[in-house]
């Protein structure tokens, strides 16, 4: 079943990773490459809930994973600039109108808050590091409104994953419906992203 494999795949490449896996992922996931925290964190409570990773060095790792990967992004808006972000994004379904939203979120409000909140926001939280950069944000107030609000988000995911870790058996056994909605949501997102490219592109073309 559907909800078993999720499960099984992400546990076996932690468990063969360890935290270095775990970190990798976490580094991916600050940046454009679209792997959601959602889909990593909760298997770390997992390895946690288990007894086979300790809970501070799990917190350690993803953590340092998210500010890596905040740093390589924000870099990349450093030197680079938006010719290189579009260059390298447009392989990462990453195009001028998603960093044009960023960077409208990051100039309308304070630059260190606006990190901070953005480790809570949906797909905000993979390109807020890029304008940053662009911006010239001071790297010592980036760091630190990064790592705090990183820290938090992942706490929290992985806290989830722990108590949903002591209930899987009832998990397990309502899978078939946990399957049903999963397949949905995902048919769901497919069709908004396809719509939304569609309708985007088609704007474009000079009538």
């Amino acid at each position: 079943m559907l909800t078993q494999f999720i499960a099984d795949f992400a546990v076996r490449c932690l468990d063969a990773a360890g935290y270095a896996g775990a970190a990798l992922l976490m580094a991916l996931e600050s940046m454009i490459a679209p792997i959601p925290s959602e889909a990593v964190m909760p298997f770390v409570g997992f390895q946690v809930a288990d007894g086979k990773w300790n809970l501070w060095l799990a917190v350690l790792a993803t953590s340092a994973g998210s500010l890596i990967g905040s740093l390589i992004s924000y870099y990349m808006g450093y030197y680079g600039g938006k010719p290189v972000v579009l260059k390298v994004g447009k392989y990462l379904l990453l195009d001028r109108h998603d960093l044009e939203i960023t960077e409208r979120f990051f100039q309308h409000r304070s630059g260190t808050l606006t990190l901070f909140i953005s480790r809570f926001v949906p797909v905000v939280r993979h390109l807020i590091s890029i304008p940053a950069g662009i911006g010239r944000m001071p790297i010592i107030p980036f760091c630190l409104a990064t790592a705090i609000g990183a820290t938090l988000w992942n706490g929290f995911l992985l806290a989830c994953g722990m108590k949903l870790r002591e209930h899987w058996n009832v998990v397990m056994k309502y899978s078939h419906e946990v399957d049903l909605v999963v397949v949905l949501l995902l048919m769901i997102g497919l069709a908004w992203f396809l719509r939304s490219r569609l309708t985007r592109r088609n704007s474009r073309v000079p009538s």
